[in-house]
């Protein structure tokens, strides 16, 4: 069954509205005017449950499937299927394009889902999930798969259950990331990158093409490899995003602080982190603090610790 919202007719208005104030008035009038300039389109070959709603200038292309517990914001764009007929809700913004043959807002491939339990996914605004991806609803009704705004997941994704996703990252094709992930703001996955359940991507961060993630990824660094190893900081992320020569540079001689000690004797990561935090100028640097931040929470009794880096030091 199919459902179009059709655009309101400007000569229909009901003349209750002449006696509102004329602020109210012209604001209706030009709602009504921008739904006549933005039509719902959708394709005869689309499916779109009755329940289903749709914002202005959705346009929805054929062959696509809409689910009954779909809310799609205005001037989104589909290829895709999106929603399923199941208990909870698929929530996408404004200004989304989902490529043609994605997957978005199903049940979860996770064996804590159980028949009849409200799922939930919730997609922000201005983001661009290409052809071929899944992004698959929550497992239980006490959580939610979480999309901000201004991302670009790239062809054949994977974002599974539970993840919970910032704003301005790129995943690159491929990019796989399994249940509860937590990804930060500006984070850059290059190609065919897999990440391990429970993780926590920090901002701007870059994971290199072909890595394997199994442990946590601080804020500010690069890795790489199967299993991911710490390469560094992200410099040239960095740079694009605006960071200081300052700031980089307290970046740098942190992370050699961190994780390439002069000293044999220098003790633990965390005894290096509490040295740091008392660095007269280092420790006073806030990007320096959020660094050093990132790292301790990834110690905390829950979490999978930080990804391993090469025991070598500077001399």
């Amino acid at each position: 069954m199919r459902w179009v919202c059709k655009p309101r007719n400007i000569n229909t208005l009901p003349t209750s509205l002449l006696q509102l104030p004329s602020l109210s008035f012209l604001r209706l009038l030009s709602n009504a005017a921008a739904d006549a300039l933005n039509p719902t389109f959708v394709h005869p070959t689309a499916i779109v449950h009755p329940n289903a709603t749709l914002g202005q200038g959705v346009s929805i292309g054929p062959f696509c499937t809409v689910g009954s517990s779909v809310k799609l914001g205005n001037a989104c764009k589909f290829g895709a299927v999106v929603g399923d007929d199941l208990p909870g809700k698929t929530m996408i913004g404004s200004n989304n394009i989902i490529g043609h043959h994605a997957i978005v807002g199903v049940k979860c491939q996770d064996l804590k889902y159980k028949d009849g339990d409200e799922c939930f996914l919730d997609i922000g605004d201005n983001n661009e999930i290409r052809e071929y991806s899944s992004v698959h609803r929550s497992s239980k009704p006490d959580e939610q798969t979480i999309i901000g705004h201004n991302n670009l997941i790239m062809g054949s994704c994977h974002v599974a259950h539970d993840c919970k996703i910032g704003n301005n990252n790129i995943l690159a094709n491929n990019t796989l990331l399994a249940g509860h992930i937590v990804v930060e703001d500006y984070i850059h996955t290059a190609g065919a990158a897999v990440v391990h359940q429970y993780c926590h991507l920090g901002s701007f961060c870059f994971i290199g093409g072909g890595s394997v993630v199994t442990q946590d990824v601080p804020k500010f660094m690069m890795v790489s490899g199967d299993r991911a190893e710490l390469r560094g900081l992200n410099l040239e992320g960095l740079r694009r995003r605006g960071f200081s020569a300052t700031e980089i540079k307290g970046l740098r001689a942190a992370y050699r602080k961190i994780f390439m000690p002069t000293d044999t004797e220098s003790g633990s990561i965390e005894d290096r982190l509490k040295e740091l935090e008392q660095h007269e100028e280092l420790g006073q640097l806030p990007v320096v603090c959020s660094m050093m931040q990132s790292i301790h929470d990834s110690f905390s009794e829950s979490r999978r610790g930080i990804c391993k880096y090469r025991h070598w030091n500077a001399s």
